[in-house]
């Protein structure tokens, strides 16, 4: 029997644990890999986040790039968000980003961008994945050799995200950079943009010592206490390498990921991407001012149908935002500075914020055996309906959305790490998403035995 290859790619590109799954092999291995995918030829722009182990899987993927004979312009340690607003600058041939994101510190990862800025879509990624694991790099000869360079993008990054946005009166913002990618960029351009800004937690230290990179409420304490102290107009916190951002409104309160992203739909209005599990908020606050189109959970999934939809903006719930008048690549520094702007034209964001309908929520998962999973989600996607007599729609993009018709909904999606299946609804009222919670987890449990 033929052995099965260990899948590296996942819903964003490579990740794991350094040392463990994410090596300096590897990394090698993908340089070897993108160069040899683009024909040895071409120029590919590289960047890293402040983990411990970036610059060395810096090296080692540059090595790789350049045996197969690409030229390679390093970027040095930042932001995601300026990995693909550089390679969509300068004509590079490709992007790479060293980082995990918001994972813990032991980890990190390899992420790859298309010339427009856009993130490598699961066939392109496939693709890379295919040549390394059969070894067949083009390997050059010593007279064919890439080339290196150094380039320093920041001040260009810097005047072009000024020139996209207004804020119309002083704000007082606290950011919190998680001593993540964007612990000089962030607060640099909210003061060149006219705000007076206190940082937590700017210095770059891969050992995160403020708080872990995931910007979740439970590590945004210090961050909530400092805007109530201060009485600050906005917080702001990213994640290790600032391709999202979360808001903190100017009573010190997380802002649900959710509003937050229906508020912005409504300023920016017309066609509007989210994904299969993002509220019905969403389509509520945008109103007749556009369409609500959703997509597969991932941001490459979100810029995918911004292209082909030529949506005006797009979005996770998790704070990941794509601005396409921009760049393709999500970019939680110039979303950070859209919420401020929208905040210093529309008044606090805490009423801002209360304009947003509220739908009680509900987050399950059934056990699954991961072998079952597939035929699992055929009869779901065959049968789930038939548990509500009122069903209005089903999307089966990514897992299977059954909306109703008042509105409420539930997603049944199949874990990709765990042996889960998990179960997210929202109902117009607490007895709906009840109700909808009994028979949707009562249906798996019968089911998966």
């Amino acid at each position: 029997m033929k052995e099965k290859k260990p899948r590296l790619f996942g819903t964003s590109g490579i990740r794991g644990r350094f040392g463990e799954k994410v090596t300096l092999e590897l990394a090698a291995d993908t340089g070897r890999a993108l160069a040899t995918h683009l024909g040895g030829d071409g120029e590919v722009v590289v960047g890293y986040d402040t983990r411990t182990s970036s610059q060395l899987l810096e090296n080692a993927l540059i090595a790789g790039i350049v045996e197969c004979g690409c030229d390679v312009t390093r970027l040095g340690m930042v932001p995601t968000p300026l990995v693909g607003y550089a390679a969509s600058r300068l004509g590079a041939a490709a992007g790479v980003m060293i980082t995990a994101s918001h994972n813990p510190a032991p980890y990190n990862g390899i992420k790859l961008w298309n010339p427009d800025g856009m993130a490598y879509r699961p066939s392109q990624e496939s693709v890379i994945e295919s040549i390394i694991h059969s070894r067949d790099f083009k390997r050059k000869a010593w007279d064919e050799l890439g080339s290196i360079t150094t380039v320093d993008m920041r001040d260009d990054y810097v005047r072009a995200v000024l020139e996209t946005v207004e804020i119309k009166k002083p704000l007082k913002v606290v950011i919190d950079s998680g001593c993540g990618a964007a612990s000089h960029l962030s607060p640099l351009i909210f003061r060149k943009a006219g705000c007076r800004v206190i940082t937590l937690n700017s210095q770059p230290d891969g050992f995160f010592p403020g708080r872990d990179p995931e910007p979740v409420p439970e590590n945004l304490s210090e961050l909530m206490e400092t805007v109530r102290s201060t009485g600050a107009d906005l917080g702001i916190a990213h994640d290790g390498d600032a391709d999202r951002m979360v808001a903190i409104d100017d009573q010190g309160r997380f802002a649900s990921f959710d509003k937050l992203l229906a508020l912005m739909a409504r300023e920016i209005g017309g066609k509007i991407i989210t994904t299969v599990d993002a509220s019905l908020c969403v389509d509520e606050c945008l109103g007749d001012r556009g369409e609500v189109i959703r997509t597969r959970v991932g941001d490459v999934h979100v810029a995918n149908t911004i292209a082909e939809e030529g949506a005006r903006f797009g979005g996770e719930p998790s704070g990941t935002w794509l601005h396409p008048d921009f760049c393709m690549c999500p970019d939680g520094i110039l979303s950070a500075l859209r919420v401020a702007e929208l905040v210093s034209a529309r008044g606090p964001l805490s009423e801002l914020l209360e304009e947003v309908p509220s739908y009680p929520n509900i987050r399950d998962k059934v056990p699954c055996p991961d072998e079952k999973k597939d035929i699992i989600m055929e009869r779901v996607a065959a049968e789930l309906s038939d548990q509500f007599s009122e069903t209005s729609d089903i999307n089966t993009i990514d897992g299977v959305r059954i909306s109703l018709d008042d509105g409420s909904w539930v997603l049944v999606r199949p874990s990709g790490t765990e042996p889960y299946i998990r179960i997210t609804l929202e109902g117009k009222t607490e007895e709906k998403a009840r109700y909808i919670h009994e028979r949707t987890r009562g249906y798996l449990e019968n089911m998966i035995g």
